[in-house]
């Protein structure tokens, strides 16, 4: 970095592995000095398997789906319940990741016939399937009946006929739920109630009555309760409560309507998780979360004078985020100057000026570019999400700079990390890591520019396998006719 005045020395190691953002496995190695993930060398692993690469460490991704279920049941029986915790599939899956799921006691919830075809393939009780989407296909429904998955959320009224026909045709009777929007909207700290729903899902609370009354003519349906999913990266439960007590107050009228208590209500997911080390100290922790859950419900049902309803969680990336690490390959790096004055600097770059060793605003920016890019992680591109990076493959003494790790694509917002401080000597060569990848990076991976998708390795106790195979150049050549 170049010196400018009002420098200091900083005491920030750049080097240092933050344990809240990474998988708890991953360590520098004690001789070596390397990352290590599940106790195997990042390098190593590149070696085997190329770069980039994504990486997925087993036991964080059963320890937390594992303390995640476990906190929402007991809290539920705390306050006279049950729950059941669907695993957000969208957010990562393949057959392995699902057996993961399904051994840990977490149920599936699946968005399309693919989705559901992988869950199966994992061994997926049926029954314990719960089948989203806006957009059902009726061949999606009828194989969704067909196999006896367990709940369908009706999204729209035009999806009553088409599942109770499925039903009726396969002589079922198919448990349902309707999803609704409460005219909540949360996403981190914030929240906003209103009350008009602009948006491709549900249907509007105030209309649930009378579609519930629809479903409820149907001898092949079984209506089971309201869905509601208020949003994403939800840090403060003060969401979860305007929309649970708005969806409860209508429970009455539906239990009336129906000639019994409605049974179930699912609240959705969408609980945070920190992606940087800024986020850490911020992001819920799940057991205090639940607690809070479990309480809004059943202060809700004691002020409608109802009884508590069973309870349905979705969370996704709460579950898989942090077990993800992506490994790339530093290509080219270069410096780029950072022209105005402190009060016209990123405010975001200036909060990292401390750990540059500044007092000012950090006056230039090394863009390191890597063997990826936004087809493996379309977050930053998508939602101007950030991340955490660091050099896996040594350590440095040299003095920190502020970086902006990007991609190889021909698009300027293809960025995997907007900011971040690594030591100022990393190099072509280097091996990145890239913390907090599990969710909605493989997900979302596309073959823009035509560069193939990435393998996905699962580490564990010294051991790595795939479990998703990359794709090559070849392949996707072969794909034109």
């Amino acid at each position: 970095m170049t010196e400018t005045a009002g420098t200091q020395t900083s005491a920030f190691d750049a080097n240092a592995i933050d344990a809240r953002v990474f998988p708890p496995s991953a360590r520098r190695g004690s001789q070596c000095e390397q990352l290590k993930i599940g106790e195997i060398r990042a390098t190593e692993l590149t070696e085997q398997f190329g770069s980039p690469l994504y990486v997925m460490d087993e036991q964080a991704a059963r320890s937390k789906a594992r303390a995640v279920r476990e906190a929402l049941q007991r809290e539920a029986r705390r306050v006279g319940t049950e729950a059941t915790v669907y695993y957000a599939t969208k957010a990562f899956l393949c057959v392995e990741v699902a057996k993961w799921m399904i051994e840990e006691g977490l149920a599936l919830d699946v968005a399309s016939g693919g989705e559901l075809l992988v869950a199966l393939a994992a061994g997926a009780d049926p029954a314990q399937i719960g089948f989203h989407g806006n957009n059902k296909s009726v061949a999606e429904i009828e194989r969704a009946v067909e196999v006896g998955v367990g709940t369908i959320i009706l999204d729209s009224e035009i999806e009553i006929e088409r599942v109770a026909a499925a039903a009726k045709a396969a002589n079922k009777v198919q448990r349902v739920r309707l999803r609704v929007n409460s005219g909540v909207h949360a996403s981190t700290h914030d929240f906003l109630a209103t009350s008009h729903e602009d948006q491709k899902f549900g249907q509007p609370l105030a209309e649930a009555t009378r579609i519930v009354g629809q479903i409820l003519t149907h001898d092949s349906l079984d209506f089971v309760g309201l869905h509601c999913h208020i949003g994403s990266q939800i840090f403060a439960t003060d969401g979860f409560r305007e929309s649970a007590r708005r969806l409860l107050g209508v429970y009455a009228e539906l239990a009336a309507l129906a000639g019994r208590p409605i049974p179930e209500l699912n609240l959705g997911g969408g609980f945070g998780i920190a992606y940087t080390s800024e986020d850490a100290d911020a992001a819920p922790d799940v057991a205090k979360i639940a607690a809070e859950l479990a309480d809004i419900v059943a202060a809700g049902a004691r002020e409608y004078d109802l009884q508590i309803p069973k309870l349905a969680f979705e969370p996704g990336r709460s579950v898989i985020g942090q077990a993800g690490v992506t490994l790339y390959t530093v290509g080219t790096t270069k410096t780029v100057q950072l022209g105005g004055s402190d009060a016209e600097a990123n405010p975001a770059d200036v909060a990292l000026a401390p750990q540059l060793g500044l007092t000012g605003a950090p006056s230039e920016r090394l863009y390191v570019s890597v063997d990826g890019g936004m087809s493996d992680n379309a977050r930053p591109a998508l939602y101007g999400s950030d991340y955490h990076v660091r050099i896996a493959n040594r350590v440095s003494t040299a003095a920190p700079a502020l970086v902006r790790v990007v991609g190889k694509h021909c698009e300027s917002g293809d960025i995997v990390v907007q900011r971040d401080v690594l030591p100022g000597d990393v190099q072509p060569g280097d091996t990145l890591a890239v913390a907090v990848t599990g969710a909605y990076c493989w997900a979302l991976s596309s073959n823009y520019n035509y560069v193939p998708r990435p393998p996905v390795v699962a580490v564990r106790d010294g051991e790595a396998r795939m479990i998703v195979r990359g794709e090559t150049e070849e392949e996707l050549l072969a794909k034109s006719v």
